[in-house]
């Protein structure tokens, strides 16, 4: 009886990580009893059982709540002046406080 033999795994893959997170992870593998190398590849291939997503759709959604953040943001800075600009009497009150004090003096009421 012939049995198959699995292919030799001659590639390696180089991953750069703080030194305390390899050592947390070498011993995370070793309390489950099995290899860093058996732990990274039983990831890959769960990676590549996934469905691939186009990164375009990500990419436009996260475009979209950028541009929605900007414009509240843009919204929440402008909104005051205008309502400031909007509203008569309050123009008509800061022509007429030349000292910009907040307070209408009657020298102020009297120099109009």
């Amino acid at each position: 009886m012939v049995t198959k033999r699995q292919p030799k795994k001659t590639e390696t893959v180089e991953v750069r990580m703080p030194f305390e997170t390899k050592n947390a992870f070498m011993q995370h593998c070793r309390a489950e009893g099995r290899t860093a190398s058996e732990a990274i590849r039983r990831f890959i291939d769960t990676e590549l059982e996934k469905p691939s997503k186009p990164r375009l759709q990500n990419t436009s959604w996260h475009r979209t709540i950028a541009v929605a953040v900007a414009v509240l943001a843009l919204g929440a800075v402008a909104a005051p002046s205008l309502a400031q600009t909007l509203n008569p009497a309050r123009v008509t009150f800061q022509q007429l406080d030349r000292n910009k004090d907040g307070l209408l003096s009657f020298e102020e009421y009297r120099a109009r």
